[in-house]
């Protein structure tokens, strides 16, 4: 039989069963709502979050460049140069945005329910929409923080060679997707305990220090490496470093650690979320 034929009758048989055709059609339907609905809880977290500001999105430059000036700056005065081939500025930068990206995005999903309850009311929004498009926005935010600190500052030394831009990418979109994934289920614990925003907070605030934000894993002596090398963000901080810098190389690390660890709290965070979705909306 010719391919013209067999088209005919797949058409023939579509025509037969319209059933096919409307589970299609309202599958794509519902994927368009939800798309329009995430698109509208990212407008409105923007608002909301840098419209209170007379400096709105000045702000969320300016956070970053405060903790990296003072760093850098507390570095020089003690002496330290940075590592062969990589400025002080560039070194503290990749660690303290990559890990502040982790952060906010842990910190942020985890009261993304709690700070919009009242949109649970509409049969369109969803907790689980609450907490995406606050890691899209995220993400959005401190990408362009990054690319403007670091990126302006290669182009000041005259020298914007990035090593590895895929490798970059991926450590950023696992600092994004790790942080998403335990703020989610933090936010589904947070049904059943108040108190899970206020034990993060002094669990996660520590972890900047062990996360390479301020130190180069290589040059950690191994007894405390044995220990350190369990923190995924630590990973994602030394790959995000390892892609930027050519005179850099993280021989202690691995992309696939924190990647197992996103996809297991992703897994375990879809499963909450059914179970704690009725007790959310009858609240």
């Amino acid at each position: 039989m010719t391919s013209e034929g067999n088209q005919t009758e797949r058409e023939l048989d579509w025509e037969r069963d319209p059933s096919d055709a409307l589970t299609v059609r309202a599958a794509g339907r519902g994927v368009f709502v939800q798309i329009q609905v995430i698109n509208a809880l990212i407008l409105r977290e923007t608002r909301t979050r840098f419209g209170q500001s007379q400096l709105g999105y000045l702000w969320a430059l300016i956070e970053p460049l405060l903790w990296i000036g003072t760093m850098a700056a507390m570095y020089a005065l003690g002496g330290s140069s940075g590592r062969t081939g990589m400025t002080m500025v560039g070194f503290v930068g990749t660690g303290i945005i990559t890990y502040e990206l982790f952060r906010n995005c842990q910190s942020r999903v985890l009261v993304a329910v709690s700070s919009n309850m009242p949109l649970l009311f509409y049969p369109q929004v969803h907790p689980l929409d609450m907490m995406l498009s606050r890691v899209l926005l995220e993400y959005a935010t401190w990408f362009s923080v990054f690319v403007i600190i670091l990126g302006g500052e290669a182009l000041l030394r005259g020298d914007l060679t990035v090593d590895d831009p895929l490798l970059v990418m991926a450590g950023l979109l696992l600092a994004g997707a790790l942080g998403g994934a335990l703020g989610s289920v933090l936010c589904s614990l947070t049904a059943y305990s108040s108190s899970v925003e206020r034990i993060a907070g002094a669990v996660f605030r520590p972890l900047m220090f062990v996360s390479g934000t301020f130190f180069a894993f290589e040059d950690v002596p191994q007894q405390v490496a044995d220990y350190l090398v369990y923190n995924p963000v630590l990973h994602i901080v030394e790959l995000v470093r390892d892609g930027w810098y050519a005179t850099y190389t993280a021989t202690r690390v691995n992309a696939w650690y924190p990647l197992a660890w996103t996809i297991g709290l992703a897994f375990l965070a879809l499963s909450l979320d059914r179970v704690v979705r009725p007790r959310l909306q009858a609240t």
